[in-house]
């Protein structure tokens, strides 16, 4: 602000009774009389701007007074940038402790180089200097102090509107970091989402494979077996033969009826004309042939794993006790004799330890087909 030089006060003096004037005694009502008034011209120095800026007159302790100026406006940055500071990296208050004069002194800036400081010292009263550095005191006010280039780039030329826009700055970046954070993590939970579901899927494939591949052995494997059974059935076709021809299977094993004694049926039946050939199944030596009751005429083939073959109710015989025969040589003829309803085959398997087997399922074993 200008400042304008204040007009000269004007003295009281008591009343004097023996004063003269046009208003008492005194003149001027107990003021007394004064010098004219002279005019007063404001110039350029009574009215040039002092904000920041103080004048320090030389004495002889003129170094320790700038030192002390020096000393309190670093205090004063440092207070301003530590509260900065703490405000930006949310850190508690950091506690100054005042050094030693004496140590702290030499070891300061230079006054000048502090922003908005540099005009509160001057070498001089007036003159060119004063208004230069009244000029950088408007421009570079105390209150810039911690202003970045940044800030003031930004248009941000206060420290409290600095501090302000840092701290929202930083609570901008804290916000970003935290959505990055959170998308970072979705991001994960999806490729490890994905991963286990391709993994899953993966398994899934190859656990299908695997059961196709175990189901393509497996029929392989019952075709090759299929196969090798057919072989052997057929050579083994070769070396067996049906017991008759023309015939119709008319009972089966395991029957039952009241027509057999032991209430089921012991055999395989063979329904043919009468006089039909019967055949030898397979190589063998004859064992018995003759009269045996309900069987009518039976003749027994022994083979040479010990199994016999029945030939029951034939009306006759052309082989005898002992004699070998052959795969497909006849013994005898189909007949009706023994407990019949009429002229048929009654065939019956017996293994070497004499138990009573089905002809059929036997006959299919060597490769017949009745």
């Amino acid at each position: 602000m200008a400042s304008n030089r204040p007009a000269p006060e004007a003295l009281y003096v008591p009343n004097d009774e023996s004063a003269e004037g046009p208003e008492g005694p005194t003149g001027f009502g107990g003021y007394a009389p004064q010098e004219p008034w002279e005019e007063w011209n404001p110039t350029a120095e009574s009215i040039r701007p002092v904000r920041g800026r103080h004048r320090v007159h030389k004495k002889g302790g003129g170094g320790l007074a700038r030192s002390s100026t020096v000393l309190g406006v670093g205090v004063i940055a440092a207070v301003g940038a530590g509260g900065i500071a703490t405000a930006q990296g949310g850190k508690p208050p950091v506690s100054i402790a005042m050094p030693d004069m004496s140590a702290v002194t030499d070891q300061l800036p230079e006054a000048k180089s502090l922003p908005g400081v540099g005009s509160l010292i001057s070498d001089d009263d007036g003159g060119a200097g004063g208004a230069d550095t009244a000029t950088v005191a408007a421009a570079a006010p105390l209150s810039s102090a911690g202003v970045t280039t940044a800030d003031a780039e930004r248009g941000t030329t206060g420290a409290g509107e600095a501090l302000r826009a840092r701290i929202m700055q930083q609570a901008e970046n804290q916000q970003h970091q935290a959505e990055d954070a959170q998308r970072i993590a979705a991001e994960d939970a999806a490729v490890k989402k994905a991963a286990e579901q391709a993994k899953a899927q993966q398994g899934k494939a190859e656990a299908a494979a695997k059961a196709k591949a175990a189901e393509e052995k497996r029929k392989k494997e019952e075709a090759a077996r299929k196969k090798a059974e057919a072989e052997r059935l057929a050579k083994l076709a070769k070396s067996f033969s049906l017991p008759t021809s023309s015939y119709t299977l008319t009972s089966h094993f395991g029957d039952s009826g009241s027509m057999w004694s032991s209430g089921q049926h012991t055999g395989l039946d063979f329904a043919a004309p009468t006089g039909t050939p019967l055949k030898a199944v397979h190589t063998g030596t004859i064992k018995s042939a003759g009269w045996s009751g309900s069987y009518g005429y039976r003749t027994v083939l022994e083979l040479k794993d010990g199994t016999e073959i029945w030939y029951c109710h034939q009306s006759s015989m052309s082989v005898s006790v002992g004699q070998k025969v052959t795969t497909g040589e006849v013994i005898g003829r189909v007949g009706a004799t023994g407990n019949v309803t009429g002229p048929h085959l009654h065939m019956e398997v017996h293994t070497s330890g004499g138990a009573n087997i089905d002809p059929l399922a036997w006959l299919q074993g060597k490769g017949l087909n009745p």
